[in-house]
């Protein structure tokens, strides 16, 4: 029984690290190009804006469109989800303002402590426990998250322009202006009449949308300055443990008790502790907060999301809610 009990883990944990080790090759390959001298700080602030006003609003368009909601509408999940993201940042807007965090780093931390990385890793995740179904499951949680992740990102790095606690005009502006969120806007009404682009302009932008996360992988990497990262890393480790470890714990016990089981807990499970999306460093570089902590972040939780995602989903395979 125990050696069963190893092998699953130890097959959970292979599962786990072949999904996450692409980041880390892409992130250590954009390390490498700098060092050769094959990019500068001119590519990364290029790809930055590339991937912050083109690529990553397409990509975001996509997802949503794609997505049949009326199909897989399950209201419960959402409510759930949708309160639980918006809870789960305001208490990371009272602790950090707590701490007297400078703005620049408050955004960053927040952003990257709440944020998954649910649109690439989540969604590969999701397929291979529950197959076609789960994929299914998992997109409309997508269209969910994407626009309440990347509203409250807005919010919380807008502290990095205007130095407040809360939100004014400057924010409201932002949001309203974003790329991401103009995409958003655009993409869930379609999605919701079931319209969708030409089947050549779709072709050309999965093109684009494809672009995002290798772009954003390589500017991390190259952006890396061991010094610097050395400096964030307190902070990285704190945003790392509530993203991995703390939203979860926090949050399943109640979805238990309410009814929550089987695929729903771990979809939940999932989307909570995934390790902080790629996109969080082109936010917090294209709107002034530290990117530097914001990158740090990225590469404590997708490290540590290794054991973390595999832990939950070897005690749920326990359990038989997988």
């Amino acid at each position: 029984m125990v050696k069963d009990s190893l092998q699953l883990y130890l097959d959970t944990l292979v599962f786990t690290a072949d999904i996450v080790t692409p980041i880390f090759i892409l992130v250590f390959l954009g390390a490498l190009l700098r060092r050769l001298a094959i990019v500068d700080d001119a590519f990364v602030g290029t790809a930055s804006k590339l991937v912050f006003n083109l690529t990553l609003p397409v990509l975001v368009f996509m997802s949503i469109n794609k997505t049949d909601i009326a199909a897989v509408l399950n209201p419960g999940t959402l409510i759930f989800t949708g309160i639980a993201i918006l809870l789960l940042f305001v208490l990371l807007w009272f602790i950090t303002g707590l701490t007297g965090m400078v703005a620049a780093d408050r955004g960053a931390f927040i952003q990257g402590s709440f944020r998954s990385n649910y649109g690439i890793i989540g969604l590969a995740v999701s397929f291979n426990l529950f197959g076609t179904p789960g994929l299914a499951h998992a997109s409309l949680l997508l269209a969910l998250v994407i626009p309440l992740f990347n509203v409250l990102s807005i919010v919380a790095l807008s502290l990095g322009q205007h130095q407040q606690d809360t939100p004014g005009p400057g924010i409201f502006k932002s949001i309203l202006t974003n790329p991401l969120i103009i995409a958003v806007l655009l993409a869930l009404p379609l999605a919701w009449l079931d319209i969708h682009p030409h089947a050549l302009l779709q072709k050309s932008a999965n093109y684009i949308a494809s672009m995002t996360l290798p772009l954003a992988l390589l500017t991390i990497g190259a952006s890396l300055k061991l010094k610097e990262l050395r400096a964030c890393s307190g902070l990285a480790l704190h945003a790392s443990a509530f993203k991995l470890v703390w939203m979860p714990l926090l949050c399943l016990p109640v979805a238990y008790w309410i009814g929550f089981s089987g695929e729903d807990m771990t979809m939940l499970f999932v989307l909570l502790g995934c390790p902080t999306a790629a996109a969080s460093f082109v936010m917090a570089r294209a709107m002034g907060a530290n990117a530097t902590l914001a990158a740090s972040i990225i590469l404590v939780t997708t490290l540590g999301s290794v054991a973390s995602l595999s832990t939950g989903i070897y005690l749920f395979k326990l359990w038989q809610w997988i």
